[in-house]
């Protein structure tokens, strides 16, 4: 059986025999097809808005509007969004000042070659785009304190508009849940001490912090309040399939669309686990598998699914090397998985050191399992951050043969870890 993995802007297949395959596990957003072209499904989603007024109404006399936006490392297919919506807003007020904050969070600033390949030469050319720095505290608005005891900072761009808008796109997220809505301000557009707060030690242990759980979730709760204090008053949120196309938009209040697009994807997205000795997946190709910080996304789709003292098997290209300095050194320095995940556990919410909830993520996935990355980062990075590097699948397979000691193990196959919920 050849299975065709997302790899980069590219794919990797894996032959396999179909005895040895436990499950298959796939979003049904791959399968999903609707009648409209992309730019129809946007049109019609700000339309019909969800628990709020229209876009055009809201946007009737405003001076200053902001549109929050995605940064490179999201396929949001904002060169079908943001046509629709700047037109919208112009149509209704021609006159008004149109900025585009990208939401970078704790990323680095992304490339003039990157928005233009997000938006097109035309809206870069002709539109105010707005970069934010987490880490410019001349940029941040006080805007009090959050639920869980945080401090409040959000760019002052969005704060001092007179109206604020979100883009983005809906998908299991590991630890917030499903991405989109609240996100685009917590952490899109808020200070690198807010992120960290927020992205604490006791709310990423929580049980509630996990694939597709928004009830009772911590960090879901603060970005929630966030949202609020910020004044988001419209979101435009898509789903896309295997191939990044939009399938699905849900335009209008920043909770009450977010939550009926949620409830979309979990429709489509949600897959019975197969416990297997060998689990297989990727983090969906190019933009998401550019470095191994957003790799762990992918692999805990593997946790979900997996026998106890299996092995993960991830396929990421790591184009970008390890995606977080702090990150790496957190493994490269630490002596085991159980003594990282000791130290961070110990810390205080405001002790959160940076790239601290991702390294609390991988230290978890490691204290139970062997993982090996099939990419190409280099072999002592990978190494350095106590995982065994693979140049091919096959590789790959030998290794976790050699780890297991035994032969007679079952594999369980997703090839889009960060598009499943597994149940």
């Amino acid at each position: 059986m050849r299975i065709s993995l997302p790899y980069g802007k590219g794919s990797k297949d894996l032959e396999i025999s179909e005895e040895r395959i436990e499950g298959l596990l796939y979003s049904r957003t791959h399968e999903y097809k609707s009648q409209k072209s992309e730019s129809e499904i946007v049109r019609d989603a700000l339309r019909n808005p969800i628990g709020s007024e229209s876009l055009e109404i809201l946007s009737k006399g405003k001076k200053k509007i902001v549109i929050i936006s995605s940064d490179h490392t999201r396929p949001v297919p904002s060169h079908v969004i943001m046509p629709e919506v700047l037109a919208t807003i112009r149509k209704a007020n021609s006159d008004a000042e149109i900025t585009i904050l990208v939401a970078t969070g704790a990323h680095r600033a992304s490339t003039d070659e990157e928005l233009r390949d997000k938006y097109g030469d035309e809206i870069v050319d002709n539109v105010r785009i707005v970069m934010h720095d987490s880490k410019n505290e001349a940029d941040m608005a006080d805007l009090g304190t959050l639920p869980s005891g945080g401090s409040l900072m959000i760019n002052r761009t969005a704060v001092e508009a007179d109206l604020l808008i979100a883009e983005g796109f809906i998908e299991p997220h590991f630890f917030a849940g499903f991405s989109g809505g609240r996100k685009s301000i917590l952490p899109g557009i808020a200070s690198y001490k807010t992120v960290l707060a927020n992205h604490c030690a006791e709310f990423i242990d929580s049980r509630y912090a996990r694939t597709g759980i928004l009830e009772n979730n911590p960090l879901h709760i603060d970005m929630l309040y966030a949202a609020e204090k910020s004044n988001l008053k419209f979101i435009i949120n898509v789903v896309i399939d295997q191939d990044k196309k939009v399938i699905a938009a849900f335009a209008g209040d920043r909770e009450k669309a977010h939550y009926e697009g949620c409830r979309f994807l979990k429709g489509l997205a949600g897959a019975e686990g197969k416990k297997a000795d060998v689990v297989v997946t990727t983090n969906g190709g190019y933009p998401l598998d550019q470095n191994i910080y957003q790799s762990v996304k992918g692999m805990t789709a593997a946790e979900a699914s997996i026998n106890d003292g299996g092995i993960i098997i991830m396929a990421s290209e790591c184009s970008d090397g390890h995606g977080g300095e702090e990150f790496y050194k957190t493994f490269k320095d630490g002596a085991s998985p159980e003594k990282i995940m000791k130290d961070i556990l110990e810390r205080e919410r405001n002790e959160t050191v940076p790239d601290q909830w991702e390294s609390q993520v991988l230290a978890r996935l490691l204290m139970k399992h062997e993982i090996v990355m099939v990419t190409d980062a280099p072999k002592q990075m990978i190494e350095d951050m106590h995982m065994h590097y693979a140049k091919s699948m096959e590789e790959a397979f030998s290794i976790a043969e050699e780890l297991l000691g035994r032969d007679d193990y079952r594999v369980t196959v997703i090839p889009d870890g960060v598009s499943v919920i597994v149940e």
